[in-house]
């Protein structure tokens, strides 16, 4: 099992090498001079050059991605050109936001979308089943900023029962959460469903009920375990996409995450900012990735064996 997280954890060096080539060139495709941003409207074309040659925007692409490689081997993500505090610092302050959110919302999928999964292969062909079907194919359905709304039109501005945006309290989680959580859900819902209708058909299964098990021991202690091997991988995956969803949430509630700096910094043309704060997603994304690896490998030996 050590020799498997080893290698995983060696295969992430070169995937978020390749993530920050990405981003790299991505953003120094995209219009517009960062010297002339950082140095404002009224800065005159000497400082301006002054300024790229202090930034080392005129050194060659590939030196520049070298440099860039090695300032964040020091924790150096730059400066950014609106704050003009380290992208470091401002990542810090938002970054916690995110994952609270993030892990909220998968709390939130993981309950509803494996509850209801279980619900509906249990009782499968029932009124509960196809019920349970119909809410996850409207969950999935339904775009997230949408949801977002109607959630605050209900229960911020018609009943008054939960805070509509911003941050600093339990109950200002609770409505982003469900909002970022909904479509995950029914990704969840439906393939908890399929992967525990496949175990629940399976020979020892039949065998356990033969023995004279109670259905719920036989659902929980025996098909469950076996069924929640594939659905683990998608909850990693949803995970890295309610990062991503994170950004449309926010801006929705005003949550004072990653999310919502990115749609600022893009305003702003902040140029640094964006890179370090899409870089720090990218990265969360692979550490989750690697974590769902080895819970994979921990359920099941054949993965670390193979």
């Amino acid at each position: 099992m050590a020799i498997y997280v080893l290698k995983r954890v060696a295969l992430m060096v070169p995937v978020v090498a390749g993530i920050s080539l990405i981003l790299f060139v991505a953003i120094r495709t995209l219009p517009g001079d960062p010297a002339v941003v950082m140095a404002g409207d009224l800065a005159t074309g000497e400082y301006i050059e002054q300024l790229r040659r202090s930034m080392g925007l005129d050194k060659p692409v590939y030196v520049q991605y070298l440099v860039y490689l090695r300032n964040i081997a020091a924790g150096d993500l730059g400066r950014s050109s609106k704050s003009l505090r380290p992208v470091l610092d401002e990542i810090r302050d938002r970054y916690p936001y995110t994952i609270q959110l993030t892990i909220a919302g998968m709390l939130v999928a993981a309950v509803l979308g494996i509850g209801a999964g279980v619900v509906s292969a249990v009782r499968r062909d029932s009124v509960l089943d196809y019920g349970s079907m119909v809410v996850a194919l409207v969950g999935v359905s339904v775009p997230v900023f949408w949801l977002g709304l109607m959630l605050v039109l209900v229960f911020s501005v018609h009943l008054r029962v939960l805070p509509g945006g911003g941050a600093g309290t339990g109950w200002h989680l609770v409505l982003p959460a469900v909002t970022l959580g909904a479509s995950a859900a029914g990704i969840l819902a439906r393939m908890t469903r399929a992967s525990l209708l496949d175990v629940l058909d399976s020979d020892y299964v039949r065998t356990a009920r033969a023995k004279g098990l109670r259905e719920l021991g036989v659902v929980l202690r025996h098909a469950l375990p076996t069924a929640f091997i594939p659905v683990l991988t998608v909850l990693g995956l949803q995970f890295g996409s309610l990062l991503g969803g994170a950004v449309i949430t926010e801006s929705v509630f005003a949550w004072p995450g990653m999310g919502r700096l990115i749609v600022d910094s893009i305003a702003a043309r902040d140029y640094a900012l964006i890179q370090g704060a899409l870089l720090v997603f990218a990265t969360s994304f692979a550490l989750v990735n690697l974590v769902v690896d080895v819970l994979y490998a921990a359920l099941d030996p054949r993965i670390r064996l193979g």
